[in-house]
């Protein structure tokens, strides 16, 4: 069996409704009348547990507490767990179907490492599937591959559910419930009728342009959705803004461009299709990446890998003002991996030349291999490389400055710093939401202290047993006044066990150490009501302790996880601390819903739901030929 498919990785397969939950501590009155909720994977089809099967597959399933007030305008807290599946054309047409024994989605570990034909066959399969889909008696035709189980956040009055294979998916909050796909203009199921396109418009490729990033950013001032979508035909990347409804009814001319969604506009530059999982996106400059890292079908063809990383290319930003990628100017720099930026801002100097600089933190990796062991996979033979790129194994939050040259300048961009703030392992970023896009001091995240967590060769699954909290600020004035070695420098060689001995209240790094056996998720920042400071607030994650797996390795039956409230100014106290009744499997991002966004929620008329099996053509001589392939293939 998979490591992804054990221990707290494993998929959970009970749903509940808004359950109450007891706790221990004190439940800070500034989270009252909100809802923490993370998105993962949880794969609904489970049955064949020898299969390919890698971290990032698997149907979303959407985990939450609500802070649920005891009485109308009252501080007291009763805290409710729900989680729910994503309910998407994939998992609708699997659920309830005896015939699939796998998932209908190639796994990403097939993709990554599979031979040239088992990525033919399972990419065969998926498209009979989906054909088969269409005819009578299936439980719901497939028209949108995404399975949403990526991120999850709130624009416009709507909580969106995401995954970079699709639109996003609304959600109903707190009862987490599926209202339907969002294109930019509306959602499914929502009573105002809009014929307007918007994602990926009505071409024949608009299916591919309305693929969205898993992580779209939403401007805490201008409220603007901001995206990307990546596809497989030329230009590769495409761009989008939606602003929020209320400017767009504005009868109001000033800054008419913005008060209409800029919907799949190109972006220029890019010369093969690539994974680009995230971006970055400052308040007037946006921040895209052309690494080294294909995402390519047409690999197949001569025997390599869709998914592979070659350390011999280049790393590219291409950075544009919001709303003219036109404009785009790319800078190069050494071969990397970045799965995630951190925050994005720019500065703008006067004198004695006026200039504009755009900054990026980053978790940068210097190979592939977290793709590969999240797969339970060896990262193949590494070709040979120059000297000049030639790195050790490391994830680390990197600080970058793009100084802008001036239009029409013969100039070539070029970064100006580009460095790691620490040695010490770090990934899923976070920041303050109302700090994002701008200079912000502080970034949170996770790291490991074992170097084993690291390697698909030593059978280790990624736990994070630290939760970090970066002075930015601090670190990144450190390196600018003594620089150090650019690409491969860094400002704080300590190790985490240097930082834990550390008794300095002034440390640019705090680390929040787990208990033995303890491992958390990533972390959400909450601002304190009235807060005094940036970091006057709570860090939020879903923790577990793994004494409660068998001697095998598995969860009992009984496991639980708890929500712990953690004080994010001393990054020790932990404040509260939520008893879940039932586990939460390690999963990927989440999101704070304050009690204003639940309340201003758009009105929906119905929800998406279950196809019962007396809804079902079965008798059909066609429904029956349709059966019988689909169990063939299943």
């Amino acid at each position: 069996m998979g490591r992804y498919l054990s221990g707290n990785f494993a998929p959970i397969k009970r749903t509940r409704p808004l359950t109450r939950c007891s706790y221990t501590g004190k439940l800070p009155a500034d989270l009252a009348g909100g809802q923490y909720v993370r998105n993962g994977a949880n794969p609904l089809t489970n049955e064949d547990l020898a299969r390919h099967a890698h971290w990032f597959d698997g149907d979303g399933m959407l985990s939450g507490v609500l802070f649920r007030r005891k009485a109308a305008n009252a501080d007291e807290i009763e805290p409710h767990f729900v989680n729910q599946y994503v309910l998407t054309d994939v998992l609708l047409n699997a659920k309830g179907n005896r015939n699939l024994r796998r998932p209908l989605l190639p796994s990403i570990a097939t993709l990554v490492g599979g031979s040239f034909l088992a990525v033919v066959l399972v990419v065969i399969r998926t498209i009979f599937l989906i054909v088969l889909s269409r005819l009578p008696g299936s439980r719901k035709a497939v028209k949108k591959i995404s399975v949403a189980n990526t991120g999850i956040l709130y624009h416009d009055g709507r909580a969106l559910a995401t995954c970079e294979s699709g639109p996003p998916m609304r959600i109903q909050l707190p009862s987490l419930e599926t209202v339907g796909w969002y294109n930019g203009q509306r959602a499914e199921n929502e009573p105002q009728h809009d014929d307007r396109t918007g994602f990926g418009g009505n071409g024949p490729m608009g299916f591919m342009k309305e693929w969205t990033t898993g992580h779209p950013r939403v401007d805490p001032v201008t409220k603007e959705l901001i995206s990307i979508h990546a596809g497989f035909v030329k230009p590769y990347v495409f761009y989008s803004i939606v602003p929020p409804s209320s400017r767009v009814d504005s009868k109001s001319e000033k800054s008419e461009k913005l008060l209409r969604p800029m919907f799949d506009m190109p972006i220029s530059g890019v010369s093969s299709p690539k994974m680009m999982h995230d971006f970055g996106v400052a308040a007037c400059h946006t921040v895209i990446m052309d690494l080294p890292l294909s995402l390519n079908p047409l690999h197949c063809a001569v025997g390599k890998p869709v998914i592979s990383f070659d350390p011999t290319e280049r790393s590219r930003f291409g950075v544009f003002p919001r709303f003219r990628p036109q404009r785009i100017q790319w800078f190069q720099t050494n071969p990397c991996v970045i799965f995630h930026t951190a925050n994005c801002w720019e500065t703008t100097s006067l004198g004695p030349v006026a200039e504009t600089c755009v900054h990026l933190l980053a978790c940068r990796l210097t190979s592939a291999s977290m793709l590969y062991s999240a797969g339970a996979l060896l990262p193949p033979a590494q070709k040979p490389v120059p000297p000049e790129y030639a790195e050790g194994e490391q994830c680390r939050l990197y600080y970058y400055s793009f100084p802008l040259v001036a239009n029409r300048s013969e100039t070539p961009p070029m970064i100006r710093n580009q460095w790691a703030l620490s040695a010490i392992p770090f990934e899923f970023p976070s920041v303050s939401p109302r700090h994002a896009m701008l200079a912000a001091r502080y970034i949170y995240g996770c790291s490991m202290g074992s170097p084993s967590y690291y390697s698909a060769a030593l059978g280790k699954a990624a736990k994070i047993d630290y939760l970090g909290k970066f002075d930015v600020k601090t670190l990144i004035a450190r390196g600018t006044a003594v620089p150090p070695q650019q690409i491969k420098g860094c400002v704080d060689g300590r190790s985490i066990k240097e930082v834990m001995q550390s008794t300095d209240v002034n440390d640019p790094i705090k680390l929040f150490q787990m208990p033995e056996g303890w491992y958390a998720q990533e972390p959400r920042f909450v601002a304190r009501q009235g807060a005094s400071s940036e970091d006057d607030g709570w860090l939020l994650t879903y923790v577990f302790n793994e004494s409660q797996l068998d001697e095998k390795g598995e969860c009992r039956d009984n496991a639980v996880s708890e929500l712990w409230v953690i004080d994010a100014r001393n990054m020790k106290d932990v404040v509260a601390k939520i008893h879940l009744p039932q586990r939460v499997p390690y999963g990927l991002h989440g999101a704070w819903f304050s009690e204003d966004d639940i309340n201003e929620q758009r009105t929906v008329d119905s929800v998406r739901h279950e196809t019962s099996t007396a809804e079902l053509d079965i008798s059909s001589p066609m429904s029956r030929m349709r059966n019988l392939l689909e169990k063939l293939a299943g």
